[in-house]
């Protein structure tokens, strides 16, 4: 596995992360994440969250951290920030979300009947679209036998699902981290071949391989490793830390190879 970036990663202008275990790591935020993501933006370089994390903690994200916007719930909505504050978007009417995650929550929460030891996420209230099962944030993590039979009960519904290294995802309807961050990217001026040129992503986990499959320009942080023999597309880089010190890794070989 390369540990180094290589020349082409020079043309690099937008950063787009995984949050949970990319730039966290162990249910905490490193100083040297956020000094990380200042620098970067510092350089010119814009920084896109691209989570499944809960609109809540998306909110808090958008307007605390030093990022340009957030992709939140998978690519449910957008947060961005502008000279008049966050402004809040989503091809999908909010109330269509509503209505859609009360159906899911109610099936998912059937399927759950026969999982009593496993549980909705603590952040479920804060979401406007998915439906979220803990499978390793606040417990021990979760047997992927387990997790592997509960998201296909899921997509038997009908619904899409997706684990990450603390959480299963569902959600109905078409959006994706690719989907959201290629129609964000082309809002802002980006043609395809500008999207494969000029940005990368950074993740963790197999909620991750969409985006390793769609961009040239990847990067796993060592924790990646843990799931390497199960991802169908692997990362082009993979840094030697793990979490937000791996993404600390990967900001400061990208700002050396800027000033090249």
């Amino acid at each position: 596995m390369e540990n180094s970036l290589s020349t082409e990663w020079k043309a690099v202008e937008w950063v787009l992360t995984d949050v949970d275990d990319t730039l966290t790591w162990q249910g905490k935020l490193p100083p040297e994440t956020l000094i990380a993501l200042e620098s970067l933006q510092q350089r010119g370089i814009k920084v896109v969250a691209v989570t499944g994390a809960c609109a809540g903690w998306c909110d808090h994200i958008a307007q605390l951290w030093p990022v340009d916007a957030v992709l939140g719930e998978n690519g449910a909505f957008t947060l961005e920030k502008g000279s008049k504050g966050v402004s809040l978007s989503s091809s999908v009417p909010l109330g269509t979300m509503r209505r859609q995650q009360a159906e899911l929550k109610a099936q998912v929460e059937q399927i759950l009947v026969d999982y009593p030891n496993v549980n909705l996420t603590l952040d479920q209230a804060y979401r406007l679209c998915e439906v979220a099962i803990d499978i390793g944030q606040n417990r021990q993590p979760l047997d992927s036998r387990v997790v592997e039979e509960i998201v296909a009960k899921i997509h038997r519904l009908g619904a899409h699902a997706t684990a990450s290294s603390i959480h299963i995802n569902a959600w109905y309807g078409e959006h994706s981290k690719r989907n959201a961050a290629f129609q964000f990217l082309k809002k802002h001026g980006l043609s395809e071949q500008d999207i494969l040129n000029t940005c990368c992503y950074v993740g963790d986990s197999l909620n991750d391989q969409q985006m390793f499959e769609t961009l040239p320009l990847t990067v796993g942080v060592k924790n990646i490793e843990h799931y390497w023999d199960k991802l169908s597309h692997k990362p082009s880089r993979v840094m030697t830390e793990s979490g937000g010190f791996g993404f600390a890794e990967f900001a400061q070989q990208l700002l050396e190879l800027k000033v090249r």
